[in-house]
């Protein structure tokens, strides 16, 4: 993704706090050499003396010059690495500390994005996204069919539970890996504990490693951050502007907040600029697609019927049935 300019620069900023340290630390190494063998900083302005007399000399005596300059210039190197050696430093000491020794913690190499800068863009959305701990256990590598019976039909499609999980997680790995070439939203539904949220975080865990902004929110914070929105200057980007502009927002629980007028605005306000942007959006919730229809406004329902792929998942409660196991 493109990041916006105050992501850039807090990126950046990282890095100037990366450079500033390393600085310190190679100085105070620095000083440490220097006192423990004065003799390793006469070579090295020697080194420097002999650099400055011998590049006029090399310049009108040619190859002689610069013979005689290469073999007093080995002569002082090979006895300042002897002199760190026996002081009991490794050969390295006094070289210049990078976290990153392919950009120099620059976070460019030849002008593209090295990475270590795509690393740190994949943390920090990590960090915004409310996520950060909870996709290290739920994601498609711990994702199990096995709690999505065989037996358990639905009577409108026919469908056993297991059988649907199939389509729904089909479905879920399409919207991956379409994610950057065709615009999608996914509204999942279906009653407490049958996995909808455990699936929205394997979505969100595989966009926020290749680098894509992801945002989870209940219903509950989404209306919160919404209500405590003010104009004041955020260098950071307000919490609203970043939930309307990020690759992906996740709404869980929807239906679980105080439903009124303001609720209701601000949800069509935030599912139809981010419709507008074209901008994907995952909602969770509890409710049927009735119980949708009677709790929101008609304007609503039209949106989420008319730009959003719905997805109906069913079954036994999956953490009674872990408890049970146990």
């Amino acid at each position: 993704m493109s990041l916006t300019n105050s992501q850039h620069d807090a990126i950046m900023r990282i890095y100037s706090s990366i450079q500033t340290r390393n600085r310190h630390i190679h100085e105070d190494r620095v000083e440490e050499v220097y006192r423990s063998c004065p003799r390793i900083l006469d070579i090295e302005n020697e080194i420097i003396d002999l650099s400055a007399a011998s590049a006029p000399l090399i310049v009108r005596g040619g190859s002689d010059a610069m013979e005689s300059y290469q073999s007093r210039l080995a002569a002082l190197n090979a006895e300042h690495d002897r002199l760190l050696a026996s002081s009991g430093y490794p050969a390295d000491y006094l070289d210049p500390i990078y976290d990153c020794p392919v950009c120099k913690d620059t976070g460019l190499v030849e002008g593209k994005p090295c990475a270590c800068f795509k690393k740190k863009v994949v943390d920090m959305f990590y960090m915004r996204s409310n996520l950060k701990n909870i996709v290290d256990s739920e994601n498609f590598s711990t994702f199990s069919f096995d709690w999505y019976s065989k037996d358990d039909i639905d009577a409108a499609t026919g469908l056993s539970a297991y059988d649907n999980m199939l389509n729904v997680f089909d479905i879920c790995k399409q919207f991956i890996e379409k994610f950057d070439t065709e615009f999608h939203n996914l509204l999942i539904y279906g009653a407490t504990g049958v996995g909808k949220t455990f699936l929205s975080n394997c979505i969100a865990k595989e966009l926020l490693d290749s680098s894509h902004s992801v945002i989870y929110l209940t219903a509950i914070e989404l209306f919160e951050a919404f209500g405590s929105f003010n104009d004041n200057d955020d260098p950071e980007g307000t919490a609203v502007e970043s939930i309307l502009d990020c690759d992906l927002l996740i709404i869980d629980d929807l239906g679980t907040e105080l439903s009124n007028t303001f609720t209701n605005s601000k949800f069509f306000y935030c599912i139809n600029e981010r419709m507008l942007k074209r901008r994907a959006t995952i909602i969770s919730t509890n409710l049927s697609l009735r119980e949708l229809s009677s709790a929101y406004s008609e304007r609503i329902m039209s949106r989420l019927t008319s730009v959003y792929t719905m997805l109906k998942v069913f079954g036994k409660d999956i953490r009674i049935q872990k408890r049970n196991a146990q």
